[in-house]
């Protein structure tokens, strides 16, 4: 027992590593499989109903990551990312988005999706369970004056004498474990129609959490060293596990503590040209629609955590402020700023708990089947707790994607085409050879921009039933008009 929970411990620990290393908008992972009868796992995922009728028996997930991160201020040339200067320098080695009339935005997330399993009971029911690490991070809402106040030359002497209002800035991150127990079945059948329907239920197990905001501050600028705050309060926490941490943080892993619980749940529906009721006797009949429709209800959760000892609410009002004694300095770690800022504001009550949303989406799917080849899928992944009412969330980048397939049980290929809430718009492609899945949604874009403001990738490898010599899928009997 001792050995098996040493290997439990070091398969995390490699999980949450990944996790971290993105820094980290949860948008929709592994683009353009998820909607293949061939996904399985990365299926379920998507929208519990699409393992009813898997056309194997099994499906192992071995290993899987999908990472994203992203911002609309600034970017880079390719070459930083593969040779960082000592010093950034800007209009050099970075470039800021000085002139847009928006409010910008950054995002992060991790998604690594731990050894994994789906098995079909039979022709009409399936089952899976789905272990996942992820972690979530947004921030922003920054209108651009704003934004070119604090990143160029701040304070920027150009708004010296200036009010200047941050309606609400806030920034939030989440790691945590899920484990998610699953069951699908097809829940009406007739001549040319199919109903499926899913319900994935989630334990959830919190890692580190936390955020921070700031809600209706007023100030002026007087000079570089002088400003006066008139209005503003900052709320600021993280989960108290965080205080016992050590270095190396990839250490500090739970694997059962801060527990909550989640769910997702989906529904779909497959319309099947009348073939007199006779279905196909030599394989699954997972592909024998002409266009499917889903929709699904994902990460409806939460988990609740103790605040950590230099979690604050502060009232921001001050007079003969200098800017400089405000901000981030270097090597300073997150908690000795917060404490900081406490003795140079005032401190104002708050809760000892905090309870943090998961990135609640509603999962809208449409597919075209052209020839049981060649496939055209179109997915909306809608955030559902974007809004600004509650500061203690992450949440979904919401987007829109267009996704021509061609898929052989052997090999697949995706083109995914990619438009997201920030107006970032993007082609990728994706592939599936045997058990291996590689792609990102982003690559062609990226390869033609001069700089680059976001970037993802993701890679799954996984065996089934198929890939192992033991049939390609499991056979329907032919002869019954309506199979049962």
């Amino acid at each position: 027992m001792p050995t098996m929970i040493v290997i439990f411990n070091r398969i995390l620990l490699v999980a949450f590593m990944a996790v971290l290393l993105v820094h980290t908008a949860m948008a929709q992972s592994f683009p353009g499989i998820s909607n293949s009868t061939y996904a399985g796992i990365y299926g379920v995922i998507a929208n519990p109903a699409s393992a009813a009728g898997y056309r194997y028996k099994w499906d192992v997930n071995i290993f899987g990551a999908d990472v994203k991160a992203g911002n609309t201020y600034l970017s880079v040339p390719k070459s930083v990312l593969f040779s960082m200067p000592d010093s950034f320098k800007r209009n050099r080695d970075y470039f800021l988005d000085t002139t847009s009339r928006r409010n910008h935005n950054g995002w992060g997330s991790a998604d690594i999706v731990m050894p994994s399993v789906l098995y079909a009971i039979d022709e009409k029911q399936a089952v899976s369970f789905v272990w996942r690490v992820r972690g979530s991070a947004n921030g922003g809402r920054l209108p651009t004056p704003l934004a070119n106040f604090f990143g160029v030359n701040f304070p920027n002497p150009q708004y010296r004498g200036k009010g200047l209002t941050i309606q609400q800035l806030d920034g939030t991150m989440h790691i945590w474990n899920e484990f998610g127990l699953s069951y699908a079945r097809v829940i009406k059948e007739g001549y040319t129609s199919r109903w499926k329907g899913g319900i994935t239920v989630k334990l959830l197990s919190g890692i580190a959490a936390g955020y921070a905001d700031v809600n209706n501050a007023s100030f002026v600028v007087n000079t570089s060293r002088n400003a006066d705050i008139t209005s503003g309060t900052l709320h600021y926490a993280y989960n108290s596990d965080v205080d016992t941490w050590d270095k190396p943080y990839t250490r500090n892993v739970p694997l059962f503590k801060n527990i909550g619980v989640g769910f997702d749940i989906g529904v779909i529906y497959e319309y099947r040209a009348d073939n007199g009721g006779w279905g196909k006797a030599e394989s699954s009949d997972a592909d024998d629609y002409t266009f499917r429709i889903g929709v699904s209800l994902n990460d409806i959760g939460r988990i609740k955590y103790s605040k950590g000892k230099y979690s604050t609410d502060l009232d921001l009002r001050k007079e003969d402020v200098n800017p400089r004694e405000i901000g981030y300095k270097n090597k300073e770690n997150i908690n000795q700023y917060a404490q900081r800022l406490s003795r140079y504001f005032t401190p104002i009550g708050s809760d000892s708990m905090f309870t943090m949303t998961l990135p609640a989406t509603l999962n809208l799917m449409g597919d075209y089947n052209i020839d049981s080849r060649f496939f055209i899928s179109a997915n909306a992944v809608i955030a559902l707790n974007g809004g600004r009412s509650n500061i203690t969330k992450t949440y979904a980048l919401t987007q829109f994607l267009l996704t021509p397939r061609y898929e052989t049980e052997r090999f697949g290929a995706y083109l995914p085409v990619v438009v997201n809430y920030n107006g970032q718009a993007d082609i990728g492609a994706g592939f599936r050879v045997g058990p291996l899945v590689i792609g990102s949604y982003s690559i062609f874009t990226n390869l033609f921009r001069k700089h680059v403001d976001h970037a993802d990738a993701f890679v799954a490898l996984r065996l089934n039933s198929g890939m192992i010599g033991r049939g390609k899928a499991r056979n329907r009997q032919l002869g019954c008009p309506v199979n049962e």
